[in-house]
C-alpha cells in the first residue's frame, strides 16, 4: 500500500479487541497500527497522512481521556473514536464535547465503526490539507521583505497607493514596486485574494499582526 493511505490507530489493553479490530480495518484497505496502552501508542511517531485513532477509555496508565487531551494539543488532525465495555453518559458527553467523532459501546456493530472510521479519516484529510495550505502561506509570507511587509499590511487595510506612500514615506511609484512584488511572492491574483491571505494569517499562532498599522499621519 502507498505511504499515503490512511491509517487507524488502535489503543486497547485486550489483545482479543486488537486483533479483531485489525483484521477488519485491513479488510477495508486502510493500514492500521494497535497499541496496548497509550504510552505506548505515545512513543509512535506522527504521521503525515489521513488517520484517526480507535480508543478505548479504560487504560492502564494514562486513561482514554486523558489521551485524548493530549492527542487535542500534539495531534489535532487526529481525530478519536471512543469505544468501551462500561460507559456511562457522563463520560460520553465529556469525550464528545472534546471533539470526539464518535462513543460506541460494546458490543457495536462492524458498520457502526466503519462508518465512524470513514467520517474520521475525511476529517483528517481535510485538516492535513488546511494545515499544508497554512504551512504554504506563511513561507510565501517569510519570503516578503520587510518594507513588502509593510507595505502589505497597509495595502489590506485598504489604503490606496498614494496614501501608502505617505504613511511610509516612499514615492507612489515605489509602492506600486513593492505591492507587485507582494503579490508575486504570495501568489495572490487580486488584491480580494491579498486580503483573504492576511486574514488568514492573522488567524494563524505565528502571525505578525500583520493587519495592524500605525495610525495615518495627519
Amino acid at each position: 500500500m502507498s505511504d499515503a493511505t490512511p491509517v487507524v490507530f488502535v489503543v486497547d489493553d485486550d489483545i482479543s479487541v486488537r486483533e479483531s479490530l485489525e483484521l477488519l480495518i485491513q479488510c477495508q484497505g486502510w493500514r492500521v497500527q494497535t497499541f496496548a496502552s497509550a504510552h505506548d501508542f505515545l512513543d509512535h511517531p506522527r504521521l503525515a497522512v489521513p488517520s484517526c485513532l480507535v480508543l478505548d477509555i479504560s487504560l492502564p496508565g494514562l486513561n482514554g481521556l486523558e489521551l485524548q487531551r493530549r492527542v487535542a494539543v500534539e495531534r489535532a488532525e487526529m481525530p478519536i473514536i471512543f469505544i468501551t465495555g462500561h460507559g456511562d453518559v457522563p463520560t460520553s458527553v465529556q469525550a464528545m464535547k472534546r471533539g470526539a467523532v464518535e462513543f460506541l459501546t460494546k458490543p457495536f456493530s462492524d458498520n457502526a465503526l466503519l462508518s465512524a472510521i470513514r467520517q474520521a479519516l475525511e476529517s483528517s484529510r481535510m485538516a492535513l490539507g488546511d494545515e499544508a495550505q497554512m504551512r504554504a502561506l506563511r513561507d510565501c509570507y517569510a519570503s516578503l521583505t520587510a518594507r513588502e511587509r509593510q507595505v502589505m499590511a497597509l495595502v489590506v487595510s485598504g489604503l490606496l497607493n498614494k496614501q501608502v506612500g505617505g504613511e511610509l514615506g516612499i514615492s507612489e511609484i515605489t509602492v506600486k514596486a513593492h505591492r507587485g512584488k507582494v503579490m508575486q511572492k504570495m501568489k495572490a491574483a487580486s488584491l480580494a485574494d491579498l486580503v483573504k491571505m492576511a486574514a488568514k494569517l492573522q488567524q494563524g499562532t505565528s502571525a505578525e499582526k500583520l493587519i495592524s498599522r500605525p495610525p495615518l499621519s495627519a
